[in-house]
Order: structure tokens, then C-alpha cells, then sequence
């Protein structure tokens, strides 16, 4: 690679449930969890959805989500 080019990975328009897990650095699980606790009202909801797949918004919406876990704001 040329000194003073950056490495720009094409851009995806969807990703699968695998691939939106590991771009969150989460597992397959922890994805699914996410989803349950905080964008589906029910687990019926979940099972209607015959394939998930996600857009990048949606990545960083769940992203967010994660950081937020993380770091919990405590009021004091």
C-alpha cells in the first residue's frame, strides 16, 4: 500500500446476523440477547423475522446500544 492512502473496505449495504456480530465484536448469542432486551417486544416477534439481516444504521444503533451497557450513566 502507498504511504498516505487509507484502506477503505467496500461498502455493505446488509449484513447477516453473523457478520453483524462479529462487526459488533459480540457473539451470535450476546446479538440475539441484545435484540431480545432492547428492539423486539416479544420473542413471537423474533421468531416471525425468517431471516435477520441488518443495515448499517442498524449496526450502529445496536453498537450504541452496547456502549451503553457498557458504560452505564448513573445519576447521583
Amino acid at each position: 500500500m502507498n504511504q498516505g492512502t487509507l484502506a477503505i473496505k467496500p461498502a455493505k449495504t446488509q449484513y447477516s446476523e453473523n457478520e453483524a456480530a462479529a462487526e459488533l465484536g459480540v457473539s451470535l448469542e450476546e446479538l440475539r440477547t441484545l435484540i431480545r432486551s432492547h428492539i423486539i417486544e416479544t420473542d413471537e416477534d423474533l421468531n416471525n423475522v425468517p431471516m435477520a439481516s441488518f443495515h448499517p444504521s442498524d449496526l450502529l444503533v445496536l453498537k450504541l446500544l452496547l456502549s451503553s451497557k457498557a458504560n452505564p450513566i448513573t445519576e447521583g
